[in-house]
């Protein structure tokens, strides 16, 4: 089997960065509506979350900056699960293809950058539990809830909450964890390219199979951490199974679309239908188990009907700026992915993929900003040229680096012990 490089040609760059400006471009204009106040991109000086500090342009600039960063992020740390699995479990179907999402892990550090930076420039306006004088008894903002939670963000500062020394170092030992197993696991798939033989595909799965014991806890307390606390005083003990779904729809989706452009530009020449077929089952399955993580979590609020727990949703379908969204979010990412891909031959052709697959990437995108917008901007919310020009931004830039870090190496490990059975899957 002959060598199969991507060349990520200057023309490929050339479009990224203009795609990467014309985003610039467009969250600029709509800073500056939202600045001089014009159209629906400003609002007045409503007050947030008990009233605690007024609202201004910049919260959204910064609740944006956090949909993305999470979102990106944990496309990025699924890209590397994604592999986990595959070596964990000894498959070989996906031999051929477990180099693309390998890629998406190049994002991990500018993803821990960006939250870091954007954490200590915006945080107190995107978490209420940030601002100090909710734990001050004689202050007239004190929150004897927060208050109770306060170990959770500031320990070993408790009694004095200052600096989120505990939640910091969660957000810091995350990242690190999964950079270094990330790099770990990238370097032993590049050294069995030269070194062959099976040690390498043992030590791999060893490897990945750590990984995914601490992928398990830290994905689920990472989204405690970076989205439910955005709700302080609301929980769902379902969270963390929740934002693995939306997570893993996604970088599936991104994984099928990633391999389908390759195939058409006449790379992978190891993927046929039957790998495409795979990856469509996991597409339309997935998408599934998303809605059912998705029902389970509302209807057990719904019918329990306890106000500190229905307010989550209350906030989402019954305001005139989320509504909308919270009803496109079940029909893109459900009823369209599930209605397209329900038959055998829709999961086998590249041109019903490349319509499916963009459509529940960018599903999953307004699932997150349903869960970080209604909660960090209440009714000061909104969709517009901020949103759609943060979004052009971040793709271009992490298509950028996905795409340079699949250059670096042969996208196929000829080594692979398991590639003679991915050339002849059949399914």
């Amino acid at each position: 089997m002959t060598e199969e490089r991507y060349e990520f040609t200057s023309t490929a760059k050339k479009r990224l960065i203009i795609t990467l400006i014309v985003g610039l471009a467009v969250l600029a204009l709509g800073i500056v509506m939202m600045s001089s106040g014009g159209g629906h991109d400003a609002h007045g000086a409503e007050t947030a979350e008990g009233g605690h500090h007024a609202f201004n342009w910049m919260q959204r600039i910064w609740a944006n900056l956090w949909i993305n960063n999470v979102f990106f992020g944990g496309l990025a740390l699924i890209g590397v699960f994604f592999v986990a699995i595959q070596y964990a479990a000894q498959a070989g179907w996906s031999a051929g293809i477990v180099r693309i999402p390998l890629a998406f892990g190049g994002w991990l550090p500018i993803a821990f950058v960006l939250m870091l930076v954007t954490y200590l420039l915006g945080g107190h306006d995107i978490f209420h539990w940030a601002h100090h004088d909710l734990y001050d008894p004689a202050s007239p903002d004190f929150d004897p809830i927060l208050d109770g939670k306060k170990g959770f963000f500031y320990w070993p500062m408790s009694e004095h909450p200052s600096v989120p020394v505990f939640w910091l170092f969660r957000l810091v030992f995350f990242f690190g964890v999964w950079y270094f197993i990330f790099t770990k696991i990238r370097s032993l798939m590049f050294e069995e390219d030269t070194v062959g033989g099976d040690s390498y595909w043992f030590r791999l799965r060893k490897l990945s199979a750590i990984f995914l014991v601490f992928f398990a806890f830290s994905s689920s307390i990472a989204a405690w951490d970076w989205i439910m606390s955005i709700d302080p005083h609301w929980f769902s003990t379902m969270m963390g199974w929740y934002a693995f779904a939306s997570w893993w729809v996604s970088g599936l989706a991104l994984i099928t679309f990633v391999v389908v452009l390759l195939k058409d530009k006449g790379y992978l020449k190891i993927v046929d239908a039957n790998h495409l077929h795979d990856l469509g089952k996991f597409v339309f399955a997935f998408s599934v188990f998303w809605t059912y993580i998705w029902f389970s979590q509302f209807f057990l609020i719904y019918y329990s009907n306890i106000p500190e727990e229905t307010i989550y949703f209350v906030e989402r379908w019954k305001s005139g700026h989320y509504a909308p969204f919270f009803y496109f979010n079940l029909a893109i990412n459900f009823f369209f992915p599930f209605l397209v891909l329900m038959t055998r031959d829709s999961k086998r052709h590249s041109r019903i993929l490349k319509i499916v697959c963009p459509a529940v990437i960018f599903g999953h995108w307004m699932d997150f900003y349903l869960m970080v917008t209604p909660g960090t901007l209440k009714d000061n919310g909104g969709f517009g040229l901020v949103e759609v020009g943060m979004l052009t931004v971040f793709v271009a830039a992490f298509l950028y680096v996905v795409l340079s870090n699949l250059s670096k190496a042969p996208l196929v490990g000829k080594n692979h012990p398991m590639l003679q059975e991915s050339l002849h899957h059949h399914i």
